[in-house]
Parts: structure tokens; sequence; C-alpha cells
């Protein structure tokens, strides 16, 4: 299917350059394409050395032709841009790196697919801790680790593949299919990407596509939108919720269940708060699922310690603590960020402005002592904290933001980044601010 093809590669990134390589092995003719110059030159210089024709800068109007046999965008470009309009004007089908791969897949490999508004990375992480301790051949990628591209010389007849699928990779597949969907919960989250929340969510059920009922659907009951959008699929379902006890996994008297059985008492899990116990849950139905033995399972939850960028523990300093939550790029995972702690907050918000409000958080900042706010949205942020007397300073970027946070603790405060923002306006991903505060804080003496 993708051999001796011409293909146009949209976006480098990682995705993009994964998938470049594995089309390049193929005997297939790569354009790439991205509008920014800062790029890795090596990754650049091996393209090329591979026969790809690497174009940066701009977006030339005459390099995408009728000719060409795909369109792989990047998921973060969106549908609207002019080579897919093109594209689609042209009869060129448009898909991504993750639906590529999936046809490059061998036979009989077990897939399992989590998408969700949040607790997407802590779910698939630990489904695949899980699973990686009951078996040697399971691989982790997606929006988390390398791009299923990179794994595809890897990946053996039998192997299971844990992947995180955001609404940015479903809205542009067309035959990919798993064996296990997760769906976490759904919010309105995106909207600048998918136009509407009803587009958004409709777009989210695409994990269930293609199933039936030998493929089985882990939903989370206690979110009326899951429910909703989840009535006609045809797959087996399983339940969850921390909220509400009938679902195959949930909470009572301090226990996570599952049918009727208690199998982890909250107090023996590191990772706290009952978002990630339904993350957990999550994980615990597709352990049992697959076979895996509970007493691995339990271990394998009770010690988890948590996932990079989302409220990650950084260093304990002159009686303050310091923690990382860069992934936070919506009000929701800043809500439950905050709501982690029953301390004195010194929180660092800003970042892209997508026009939204922050009045969501309203009801959460109690524990909120001042905000420090950057970035484009830094003066909505302020206006919000001043409209809810919060003392609230404004900053050019992240470094001050964190130096006068710290500047201005006391001994037992958090200092907290939780953005409740993308990161696009200063940095190329969540990851590379993420990777800054940590350097700024481990600097401090």
């Amino acid at each position: 299917m993708f051999e001796n093809k011409k293909i146009f590669i949209l976006g480098m990134a990682r995705s993009g350059y994964e998938a470049a390589k594995v089309l390049a092995k193929r005997g297939n003719t790569i354009t790439l394409n991205d509008m920014s110059i800062d790029q890795d030159l090596d990754k650049v210089k091996e393209l090329e050395s591979l026969g790809v024709s690497v174009i940066l800068g701009s977006h030339p109007d005459d390099i995408l032709t009728p000719d060409f046999d795909y369109l792989i965008k990047n998921p973060g470009i969106r549908n609207d841009h002019k080579y897919v309009l093109y594209a689609n004007k042209h009869h060129i089908p448009v898909i991504n790196e993750i639906e590529m791969a999936y046809h490059l897949l061998p036979k009989n490999v077990k897939i399992v697919g989590i998408t969700g508004s949040n607790g997407k990375t802590t779910t698939t992480t630990l489904i695949y801790e899980v699973l990686k301790n009951g078996s040697n051949n399971v691989h982790l990628t997606g929006n988390v680790g390398l791009p299923l591209s990179g794994f595809i010389d890897k990946i053996k007849e039998g192997d299971t593949i844990v992947i995180e699928i955001a609404g940015h990779h479903l809205a542009n597949f067309i035959d990919f299919k798993t064996d296990i969907s997760v769906l976490t919960n759904l919010l309105p989250v995106h909207l600048d990407f998918h136009g509407s929340y009803e587009n958004y969510i409709n777009i989210k059920k695409r994990i269930f596509n293609f199933h039936t009922p030998k493929e089985l659907a882990i939903i989370n009951c206690g979110n009326e939108d899951c429910l909703k959008i989840t009535k006609d699929i045809k797959s087996t379902k399983m339940y969850f919720s921390s909220s509400i006890k009938n679902g195959d996994a949930y909470l009572e008297d301090g226990y996570i269940c599952y049918q009727g059985n208690k199998i982890i008492n909250t107090k023996d899990i590191i990772l706290k708060g009952n978002h990630n116990y339904e993350n957990m849950m999550c994980a615990l139905i597709v352990g049992i699922y697959m076979g895996i033995d509970i007493e691995k399972i339990k271990y394998t939850l009770t010690n988890f310690k948590g996932v990079e960028h989302r409220i990650e523990f950084v260093r304990r300093l002159n009686e303050r603590e310091f923690y990382n939550d860069s992934k936070s790029t919506n009000n929701k995972a800043t809500q439950i960020a905050v709501s982690s702690f029953n301390r004195p907050i010194m929180l660092i918000l800003g970042g892209l402005d997508r026009g939204q409000s922050f009045d969501e958080l309203k009801d959460y900042m109690g524990n909120v002592k001042q905000i420090f706010c950057y970035g484009e949205t830094k003066y909505k942020i302020e206006s919000f904290a001043k409209e809810n007397n919060i003392a609230v300073t404004v900053l050019n970027n992240l470094e001050e933001a964190t130096k006068l946070a710290y500047s201005l603790s006391e001994e037992g405060d958090i200092i907290l980044l939780s953005p409740a923002c993308a990161s696009w306006d200063q940095y190329k991903c969540f990851e590379d601010r993420g990777d800054e505060f940590k350097k700024i804080v481990n600097n401090f003496e």
C-alpha cells in the first residue's frame, strides 16, 4: 500500500521525521515540507541522504500537485490548511503518521488505544506498565513516546501496542482500528482546532471505529457525554468511575474495586487523587481482560509514581515543593492539579491564547495565594485574578514567573506550574516548557 508511491508529508516534528524514514526505505518518492526552518540539521541531512526532498521555511504553492498518492499530515496542522484543502479537491487521501504505520503492522498485533480530554498520558502509561509486567512484547507509542512509525521494524506478530491517541489524530483516521479502546472523559477542549464541541466528541467517537462485540470499549460511566456517544457502538462495553458505583471498576470504602471485589486500598497508592484512581481503573480492567496476574497489576498500580510533566514532583527546597504540570493545557487539567494539594499554592499560568476563558478555574482557587502569569494569555489571566480577588503578577516569560514565585513564597508553599494553556506561543511543545521549568528550579540554591 505504501510502496513506490508519491507521498507528501506536511510537517516534520517527530511524526513526520519517523514517517519519512519508514517510507523512504520502501521505494517511495517523498517530499517533506515544514514552515519552520528551526529543525534538527542532522535529521534533515539523514532524510536527504535517504532521497527525501526536504523543503523548509515556507509552503510554496507549486510543490503539491495532483499526482501525489497521499498527503500525510502532522496531527497539529488544521484540516483547513491550504495543502489539505488542495488534496481534498484533487482526491488525494489525507491521513496521518499513525494511519500510515497501521497499514505496515504485522498480522495479529493487538492494539490498545486510549483517548479522552484529560488523563490520556497517565492512563496510557499505566496500561503499558501493567501489560509490560506481564509480557515482554509490549510497545508504548502515540502522543507519549516514539511515534508508531518508529517501532515498525521492531514490532513482531503477536505483539501488543499501547497507543495514546488525540483527537488531532482521530480527525484523519480512515482504516485504523483498535482491539481495546479506552475513553477517559469528554470535556469542551481544543475547540479552536475542532470547531465545535459536537464535532470534537464525534471525532473522539472514532476510537471505536469498526468495533464489533469482539472488541472491548472501556468507558467512563460518570461522564454523560461518554455515555451519550457510545450508546450505539457495537463493542463489548465495560465501565469505570470514581463517582458512581454501577460500573465494572469503582471506588468504595477507600478501595478501588472490580466487579464486587476490593482490589487496591487507596492508602497504598503513591499517586493520589480520584482522577488518578480512574486512570488506574482503566489499567486494571485492561490488565484483567488480557490475563495479567492480579498481584502483578496491584504491584504496578500501587508503586506508580506518575508521568513526567503531569503534576511531577521536581524538588523540595527551603521547605517549599515544586511541581511541574506543563501538560495541563486546559482549564480542566489545571482544576485537577490545584485540587491535588491542600497547602498554599503559588500558581504559574499562561501560554497560547486559543480564545479561552479562565472562569472555569474560579471555584478551584481556594488554596491559591498568588498567580504568576505570562505568555499570550497573561492579561486575560490578570483580569480573571483581579475579578476574583486573587493576587496576581504579570511577567514576560516562564523564567521570570518561576523566580518571582519562589522569591515570594513561604515555608510550606507549593510552587506549581500548571499553565491551563498550550505552550506554542513560546515553545515547540509542552515538554520543552516543562523541561525549562525543571531546569530553572534545579538551579535554585
